[in-house]
Formats: C-alpha cells, structure tokens, sequence
C-alpha cells in the first residue's frame, strides 16, 4: 500500500503539471507584457502536448521497462518546466509548455502498470486510489499555482513543480520494482495498434463509448457554466466557477469507494448506477437556471453528483480494460483515453452550440441525451470474446 500511495503522489503531481498553467496564465500575461489572449496559449500548448503524448508515449509501457520509462520521462518533464521558467519570451514558452505537456503523461502509464502488480480482485480500489491522486493534482496545482504565480511571480510555480517532478522521479526510481518489457513490437506498430485495438476488441469499445458520452456531458457542462455564471443572470467573475470547481474535491474520497465497488460487484453494475447517476444530474443543473440561491444551490449538488458519476466511471471502464489483455495493458489504455478527449472535446463543441440556441436548460437537455445514448448501449446484445493475438 506505501507503493500505490506514493504513485497516486506522482499521478497527483503529474497531472497537475498540465493544469496549473490555466490560473498562471494571468500573471504570465503581465510578466511577459503580452494580451491574456496570448498568455493563454500556454494552456493550449500544453494541453495539445497532453493528447499527444497520450498517443505517442503511452503506448511504450508495452515496450519498455516501467521504472526506466516513467523516471526517463518525468526528468524530461522536470526539463521542460525548467526551460518554461527561463524562457524568455512567449515562443520559448510555449515550445516548453509543448513539452511539459507531451512528456507528463506518467499517470496513464502508471495505471496499466500497477494493473499487472495488484491482484485482479483489487483493481478497482486501487485504481481508484490513483484516479483520486489525479483529482488532487489537478485542483491543488491550480490553486496552489495561482497563489505562488501572484506572490513570486509566474515563473515560480514552474520552478516548484520542476522541484516536485524530480524528487518523486527519484523517489520511484528505488521504489518501482524491476519488469520486463510485455511486448516485442516495433514503435511504428505500437502506435497503430489502439486503432487495431478499437476495432477488434469489444469490450473495449464499450468502455470508450460509456466513458466518452460521459465526457462529453462533463464537458459541455463545464463549458456552459462558465458563461451562465459570468452572464447577466448571476453576474459573478471567473473566480466564480473555479470555486464551483472545487466541489469535485469529493472525489477524491468517493473514487477509491467506487473502485471497492467495482471489485465485489464488477464494472457493469457500477456503470449502471453512475450512467443514471449523470441523468438524475441534469434536472439538478437545470435548476441552476433559476438564479438566485437556489440555482446556485443546483450547481453545486448537480455538479457534484455529475463529477462523482463520470469519476466513478472512469475506474469501472478502466478495470474492464485492464482485463481484455495483461500484455497490451497501455495500448488499449491510449485507446480509451483518446476516445474520452474526443468526447470531451465534442461536449466542449456542443455545449457552446446548445448554449447559444437554448441557454442554460440546453446544455442541461444535451447532458441527459449523450448519456441516454451510452445507456442504451449496455442493452445492446455483446460478445466479449478477445481476437487479440498473444505476442
């Protein structure tokens, strides 16, 4: 158990290498002398370098030994933050962000890693246990950014977390066990491979679609309410919504439950409850409509419920993946996370859309519908046979 925390600690800190940036922005914009426009293509350079590495570098937990990959790229994390620090201006900034982003993708390694270190029984909780270690990162990088980025300037917090990644790297460089590397393949086949993987696997797809409805749900919420907060029906700031953000701090203490959950009862029937779960959300959001007290009421629990739901949600599809085949663990893993980014990035599309023509209680609509989608997948009769060849 001293292992899975120390690497829900690495998750934590590596996720939050790519959203720190978002509440840094600002203070870049005014150290640099440049539009907060500009400023914030340093979130978008990082996030880019997020999805790539998810497909491009996460795929080699397959290939190469886990402890060698993991400290090899979260020290050219640490080399990328630092050259964020001293960067001189904004294209030297984003080059790094680009890089920060693309190599901080430890987090999807580590769970196909410790998937074939735990027993099958304990997947789910400890993989909830990460996933909870993520969410910490990920609010805590963000608040603790911004507070550092306005008390010592922006270059500050890429310097703390430079300092963060580089003790947790040699933290796990004497903790990881030694492993043998689970494939053969070349680089060029590793990287087709999820697609393969996509059209061959079953259970696999059902993951995907399960989990990128969700998204898509999570982020057409997440896009709407910003603007319903800053519109004239409540007339409050962006600092606004990143304390509604805070809600999802519950979930770091309802994912491990989650996980226990899927263990004793398996990944369909948690899918089941948090698939409802994300449409009972969408009348408590609508009533975020009303204004007042009592929308922002209805913010909150809706939110909260929609975040523990697609949370939870995340664990289940991830044990079910973890299971189709023990050598392939992080190809099928850059499968499924590809999948939930192109959900999430369509929610995004879509939620603005619905917004724009129906306002507050289409976004809410559009949430109840990508989900009623994914609910009538699971009725849809499936085989669960796996065609992937052993290697």
């Amino acid at each position: 158990m001293p292992l899975i925390l120390l690497l829900a600690l690495v998750c934590g800190v590596a996720v939050g290498n790519v959203y720190f940036p978002q509440s840094v922005s600002p203070s870049i914009a005014t150290g640099l002398d440049i539009a907060p426009e500009a400023a914030a293509q340093v979130v978008t350079a990082t996030q880019f370098g997020y999805t790539a590495g998810i497909v491009l570098l996460v795929p080699l937990g397959d290939r190469v030994p886990y402890r060698r990959l993991i400290v090899s790229l979260l020290m050219l994390t640490a080399l990328g933050l630092l050259a964020a620090a001293g960067a001189p201006g904004l294209e030297a900034l984003l080059v790094a962000g680009l890089l920060v982003g693309l190599t901080t993708v430890v987090a999807q390694i580590i769970g196909p890693m410790v998937a074939g270190l735990v027993d099958e029984d304990r997947r789910g909780m400890v993989g909830g246990t990460l996933l909870a270690g993520s969410v910490g990162g990920m609010l805590l990088s963000r608040t603790l950014g911004g507070a550092l980025a306005e008390w010592l300037g922006w270059r500050a917090p890429y310097l703390m977390a430079a300092a963060l990644v580089v003790i947790v790297a040699l933290l796990l460089l004497r903790a990881l066990p030694a492993t043998a590397p689970l494939s053969a393949q070349r680089y060029a086949s590793l990287l087709v491979e999820p697609l393969r993987l996509l059209g061959s696997e079953p259970e696999l797809r059902r993951s995907c679609l399960y989990q990128s409805a969700v998204f898509a749900g999570f982020s057409a919420v997440w896009t709407g309410v910003a603007l319903l907060l800053t519109g004239p029906l409540y007339d409050l700031d962006a600092t606004a919504v990143g304390m509604l953000a805070l809600v999802n701090a519950a979930t770091m203490v309802c994912t491990p439950i989650a996980g226990r959950h899927v263990d004793r009862h398996g990944p369909d029937a948690v899918n089941l409850i948090c698939l409802i779960g994300v449409i009972a959300s969408a009348p408590v959001l609508a009533i975020g409509g009303l204004g007042g007290t009592l929308g922002l009421a209805g913010l909150v629990l809706g939110s909260l419920l929609l975040d523990i739901a697609m949370q939870s949600g995340m664990v289940a599809n991830q044990v079910r993946i973890y299971g189709i085949h023990p050598k392939a663990r992080s190809r099928l893993n850059t499968a499924y996370m590809a999948c939930m980014y192109v959900g999430g990035s369509m929610g995004s599309w879509l939620g603005i859309r619905a917004y724009g023509q129906a306002g507050w209680p289409g976004v809410c609509v559009l949430v109840a519908l990508v989900t009623a989608l994914a609910l009538g997948g699971m009725a849809v009769p499936r085989t669960t046979r796996s065609r992937l060849p052993a290697e």
